[in-house]
């Protein structure tokens, strides 16, 4: 398997910030690779980078088996959608896309109608694009992402706008263009219950710093197995249970249930220790780990 994207210590400063700080990366041809950071964190700033839209950078960066030099223009089987394009309100959306078509020289006039038709745009098509929901405009932007056809498509929170329906449709879009076309796709987006269905490989950036790289079978392999209770009396029960499994993280969560994660510890077990303290419980299951729950113990969440 190939590598299309290649980052050695690469750093990039804006003013007396250091955005990103010795960035280390490899993505292979067919990845789908989250991107997963807090807000300033430097995920855009690397996103940026890739796309050309960001020049000044220090570290070595290869595409397709190329180092990529400062100025020169190797990005053109990447199609990228970082913010909000520059569409022409007045145009509509298919006019939008003819005009870029012609841009950036592609002589292929079907390639519009084909991702009008996959992303769900036809019907809005001979709408202006002031007209567009928000939503809408996500879509065309993607569209205009795809316009080349490229090998690597870069998003930078492409799913922003979309009600839950929007979002599974942009989601299933995505994974069959990687199965059909085999499309390398780079992603960020903050919506980690969402990502977590789509990509084969993540990346943690904090602060600059690439912190953590793992792939989705790795993750679950490692991602704990909880049983959550709630109880009316959480203060009772909340210390009684943290003294009872202490070789376990037992937690007191936001919503005032008790989290119980490890090893060797079941439902019966836990609801017998309540019982016999005549307490009730409101309810008890089984959960396993999210991506979100891996982030937050990654970079420092609030434990009470």
């Amino acid at each position: 398997m190939s590598t299309l994207i290649k980052i050695e210590n690469l750093n990039k400063q804006y003013r007396n910030t250091l955005a990103l700080d010795n960035i280390n990366l490899r993505i292979n041809e067919g990845d789908i690779y989250g991107l997963i950071g807090k807000n300033g964190a430097g995920k855009s700033s690397l996103l940026r980078v890739l796309c050309g839209q960001s020049t000044q950078y220090s570290g070595e960066i290869e595409l397709f088996g190329k180092k990529l030099k400062q100025g020169s223009d190797q990005r053109g089987n990447i199609g990228s959608l970082i913010e909000y394009p520059a569409f022409y309100p007045e145009l509509t959306g298919r006019q939008n896309l003819e005009y870029y078509r012609i841009q950036k020289g592609i002589t292929d006039k079907k390639r519009i109608e084909k991702l009008l038709n996959d992303l769900d745009l036809n019907k809005f098509a001979e709408k202006k694009f002031k007209q567009y929901s928000l939503g809408n405009k996500q879509r065309l932007g993607i569209a205009l992402a795809l316009l080349n056809d490229p090998k690597i498509l870069i998003l930078d929170e492409p799913i922003n706008g979309l009600d839950p329906i929007g979002i599974k449709e942009i989601r299933n879009f995505l994974l069959e263009l990687n199965k059909t076309s085999n499309t390398t796709i780079l992603i960020s987006s903050h919506i980690l219950s969402e990502l977590e269905h789509l990509i084969t490989k993540i990346g943690f950036i904090d602060n600059g710093k690439m912190i953590k790289e793992i792939s989705i079978e790795d993750f679950k392999k490692i991602a704990k197995s909880s049983i959550i209770i709630k109880v009316s009396n959480y203060n009772k029960i909340y210390p009684l249970l943290k003294n009872t499994f202490k070789n376990n993280e037992v937690t007191l969560q936001d919503n005032l249930a008790i989290k119980i994660s490890g090893e060797h510890i079941d439902i019966s077990g836990i609801s017998k220790v309540i019982l016999q303290a005549d307490e009730k419980i409101q309810s008890i299951h089984e959960d396993t780990d999210s991506l979100e729950d891996y982030f937050i113990n990654l970079v420092g969440g609030v434990e009470r």
